[in-house]
């Protein structure tokens, strides 16, 4: 197919913090809520005794491994690579007045060695992982005081890295909190739905507080969202399905609303007067909304259906989200079903409703690798899910959606969020470790890294149109 992606369309791909760095005590990292959570997002709350290990705390050892990793990464030509900042490595506990050196001076040699390649950082501030000093002390998100210790945190991050990072998230997924409230506001499971909210309000708050100390510590930056983009369509043309079908999708849309549009929708109030949802909202808090993001980013990787037929709601597992199965997909080995067509649609949605340009930065297809006799690693099904998404994402630009670039998930294998596995792999490069933690985390490359390599040197040219 003919490129019609910008020529300086951002390629690359996404990882965070929790997942591949490690070293989760090492240089004087405080503990994250995403270190008391040894399976996963969604394995119960374990807290740390000595002698604990959980595979997250070497993960692939990104920590050390860094420079062999950014080498490859610039191999396949990278323009754009998205991480995250361990909070616990600038503010171990979350609540101290001064970061911690060691902490920050990692991340300068990190962003130092993407630049050594032309490597442009796309920096997430909170992804999936907060201090567990604050969700311990003070009740994670759902305290007040948590915002000024964010804020603390963020213009920490800006001022240090302003000369070295342009672009900038807030909150990874930040609609995922309905779904993982401890994972998303440090709130315990089983909190109410006014609590829960709650603390999402001081979470958007705390966004638009780092988006007004962004444009005013890196000015010539751009600082985004992040959410899970879960589209939803409805299984029939009832009207009750329709209707129903934009509610739910407005359970998540509303996130972006808040932060693209500067307050909350009457949607929203409707919903909290009817199911006894008590927020409190300052008029302090309502101007700090007004500061509005840049550039809407977003993770896609399924769509499901609604409907209002009890007997036809049995669902489909998502990432974080159970969803209706569409009847008209097929699915991963892990039950996700697969919609290229939806990711041109979502872009389309959230371009018309919101007229700021788009990052795609998560999309990618988990499964099972196997090496092969000669050492190779052949995943066409990888190749062939990434290929029909982005030939999707060409389609959507076509049709007048500005989308800044793409990150794809895992570009490198790494632990998965969901349930810590490592044999759910989404990476270009093979890491050799087992879901037990063992292996010798040796680097290799797969069938898809050299595809990719060519996509990004053809910007797009080198795309297959589905048969």
């Amino acid at each position: 197919m003919s490129s019609k992606f910008p020529d300086h369309f951002l390629w690359g791909g996404a990882v965070a913090a929790n997942q591949v760095e490690g070293a989760y005590q090492t240089d004087g990292k405080g503990l994250s809520t995403s270190d008391l959570q040894p399976q996963g997002i969604f394995g119960a709350v374990t807290p740390r005794v000595d002698g604990d290990s959980g595979i997250k705390d070497v993960a692939i050892d990104f920590y050390h491994r860094y420079p062999q990793d950014i080498a490859l990464f610039a191999e396949m030509g990278f323009k754009c690579l998205r991480t995250s900042i361990a909070w616990t490595r600038i503010f171990p506990q979350g609540d101290e007045e001064t970061p911690n050196e060691a902490g920050l001076a990692f991340y300068d040699r990190l962003f130092d060695e993407m630049a050594r390649y032309g490597i442009q950082p796309l920096i997430t501030l909170s992804h999936y992982e907060m201090p567990y000093g604050l969700a311990k002390k003070y009740g994670g998100w759902g305290n007040r005081k948590t915002i000024g210790f964010f804020e603390r945190y963020a213009r920490t991050v800006f001022e240090r890295y302003k000369h070295k990072v342009k672009h900038w998230l807030t909150f990874n997924e930040i609609n995922m909190s309905l779904h993982a409230p401890f994972t998303g506001v440090g709130l315990p499971e089983g909190s109410s739905k006014s609590e829960i909210y709650q603390a999402i309000h001081h979470q958007l708050v705390a966004s638009a507080k780092a988006v007004k100390a962004c444009h005013e510590i890196v000015p010539e930056g751009k600082i985004g969202n992040m959410l899970l983009g879960g589209i939803l369509y409805p299984l029939s043309c009832r009207p009750e399905d329709l209707l129903e079908t934009q509610r739910q999708n407005r359970d998540w849309l509303f996130f972006g609303d808040v932060q693209a549009r500067g307050g909350y929708p009457a949607y929203m109030k409707r919903y909290f007067r009817e199911n006894g949802i008590q927020v409190e909202i300052t008029a302090e808090d309502q101007q700090a909304l007004r500061e509005t993001i840049d550039f809407i980013s977003f993770s896609y990787y399924m769509s499901g259906c609604v409907t209002t037929d009890e007997a036809q709601n049995e669902t489909a597992r998502a990432n974080i989200l159970n969803m209706v199965p569409n009847p008209h997909l097929a699915s991963s080995e892990w039950g996700w079903q697969i919609d290229p067509i939806g990711l041109r649609y979502l872009l389309n949605v959230l371009y018309d409703r919101y007229q700021k340009p788009l990052f795609i930065v998560e999309n990618g297809l988990g499964a099972k690798d196997r090496i092969e006799a000669d050492g190779s690693i052949n995943d066409d099904y990888r190749i062939n899910y990434l290929n029909d998404h982005l030939v999707q994402v060409a389609e959507a630009i076509d049709d007048g959606v500005e989308v800044m670039g793409y990150t794809s998930w895992g570009p490198i294998d790494l632990v998965s969020a969901s349930k810590a596995e490592m044999s759910k792999r989404y990476g270009f490069i093979y890491v050799d470790r087992d879901d037990e933690g063992n292996g010798s985390l040796e680097r290799r490359r797969k069938k898809s890294f050299y595809w990719y390599r060519d996509v990004i040197q053809s910007n797009g040219n080198s795309l297959k149109d589905p048969g």
